[in-house]
């Protein structure tokens, strides 16, 4: 199919986004760009989280992983529903009767103003790593299929993809992106059950006999029982129940959405919807992965890992399939972004700059920062984007997810020592811990060799992290000896 013929269909999408962000954004002021007013509709929130929840990564990295791994991924996923009904009701109780804007503000009413920047920091660069990671996979999938074609360079993709991100933002910024989310989600899921439809007819096979094919090949394997394994079966569903407590549950982006609906009660549906819909996808997405590796020796296709799913669809498909792809991507591609570009201007603004506190500032001052910020935000999105460029990593869900172990550990340390002591650290020495523990799991994992022998730290490395800052916090505090802390367990 022509490349312009799918950069026109690229530029359409765009404005129907826009025509969204122009109804919805109409009076917005800061409560609307922080936390939309309290008043999003939880279906709305539930099903729009599906496409930020899987951004491009998921999109083209969990096919592309399946010819390596199999179904491997399904034991994460096990630990995902376990560490979403752990969020819904042990988090998401405690933010409602705090009445929070940003979730960190916990961790400065409960240990200190040093510990909730501790965390608002650590929260920007997780987002900023993790987001410009997965927009990166996705504009370099547009620029391979599109793009270069038309002599247009990678830097400049970037940057038009992030200026039409902003356009739609930078007014409205949660009340907006409810809605531009559900859209969004809509048109991915549509994309993947398509492509799913239309492998199973090419390879004339039932649902059934497909996965009786993918057995035989060895595709279908799911447990790794090997316990010095990064992949064993253990280690992988309890970092899947970290892995949303933390990237859920404590990370802002998330959160910001949930807590923006009206009652508790809702925002819990809100997340077991979420959670049933996830399982539901995410397998439909190893399922089609396992299409795409059974398709591609048929068509004599080499690609493998993140560039199989494009190769099959853009060398081999019919235009039309070609065109439901391009939207669902650029659908994948627009959640991972615009939810964390929003979530890093509030972060900044509430709980670095502390915006809401400050008395000296007009509310159109206010505005006026708080849009400077993001503008900020979006230019360090370009930056980082173009520095994932140079390093080309084959599977960037594997990055993303070793990323995680670093900057959500101390995290999940702060909030569970929080929550589960009542001793109160000193929170001068709370920064030293919190950078701390990050520089010996790196120490660890860089000589895991040397120092575990045959043993291999895979995604448990989050926990590690999270158990050193837990650990560096007790031994520099002491037991309370007053009782206005917020409850917390």
């Amino acid at each position: 199919m022509s490349p312009l013929l799918l950069f026109c269909i690229l530029i359409a999408y765009f404005a129907l986004l826009l025509g969204v962000a122009w109804l919805t954004a109409r009076n917005a002021d800061n409560d609307s760009f922080f936390i939309g007013n309290k008043s999003s509709n939880w279906v709305l929130v539930a099903f729009g989280m599906v496409g930020t929840t899987l951004s491009g990564a998921t999109f083209i990295s969990v096919p592309g992983a399946v010819g390596h791994d199999g179904f491997g991924y399904l034991q994460i996923i096990v630990g995902y529903v376990i560490g979403y009904i752990a969020t819904v009701y042990l988090l998401l109780p405690l933010y409602y009767r705090l009445r929070l804007t940003s979730i960190y503000h916990y961790l400065d009413v409960r240990l200190g103003p040093r510990a909730c920047r501790c965390g608002a920091g650590f929260f920007i660069l997780s987002r900023l790593f993790g987001a410009t990671a997965r927009l990166y996979l996705v504009v370099a999938v547009l620029q391979t299929i599109i793009l270069d074609s038309l002599g247009v360079p990678f830097w400049l993709t970037t940057f038009v993809v992030l200026g039409m991100i902003l356009l739609y933002t930078y007014q409205g910024g949660v009340k907006t992106i409810v809605w531009t989310d559900t859209l969004q989600t809509t048109c991915m899921l549509a994309g993947l059950f398509a492509c799913v439809a239309f492998l199973l007819h090419q390879l004339g096979l039932s649902v059934p006999q497909a996965l009786q094919q993918m057995h035989a090949n060895g595709l279908a394997r799911v447990f790794d029982h090997d316990v010095d394994s990064a992949g064993f079966w253990g280690k992988q569903v309890l970092a899947g129940i970290f892995i949303v407590l933390t990237m859920t549950g404590m990370d802002q982006e998330m959160m910001q959405k949930t807590i923006s609906v009206k009652t508790l009660k809702d925002s819990q549906k809100n997340l077991l919807s979420l959670t049933a819909v996830l399982v539901v996808v995410l397998s439909s997405f190893l399922f089609l992965g396992g299409l795409l590796t059974l398709y591609a020796p048929a068509a004599g296709i080499g690609a493998t890992g993140d560039k199989l799913f494009p190769a099959v669809v853009m060398g081999h498909l019919p235009g039309a399939v070609q065109i439901v792809f391009l939207i669902a991507l650029i659908s994948a591609l627009f959640p991972s972004a615009d939810g964390a570009i929003t979530a890093l201007t509030s972060t900044f603004c509430i709980d670095i700059l502390g915006i809401q506190r400050r008395d000296d500032l007009s509310e159109a001052r206010k505005l006026r920062l708080r849009r400077h910020v993001h503008l900020g935000f979006a230019f360090l999105f370009l930056l980082l984007v173009l520095m994932f460029k140079a390093i080309d990593d084959p599977s960037m869900i594997g990055v993303i997810l070793k990323l995680a172990g670093y900057t959500y550990g101390p995290l999940l340390g702060l909030f569970a020592f929080g929550m589960m002591t009542r001793r109160v650290p000193d929170d001068r020495l709370v920064p030293y811990v919190a950078i701390g523990a990050p520089l010996l799991c790196a120490l660890l994992d860089f000589n895991q060799r040397a120092l575990l022998g045959s043993y291999r730290v895979g995604l448990e490395l989050l926990i590690l992290n999270g158990a050193l800052v837990f650990a560096g916090l007790f031994a520099i505090s002491l037991t309370p000896t007053f009782s206005n802390l917020p409850e917390s367990r």
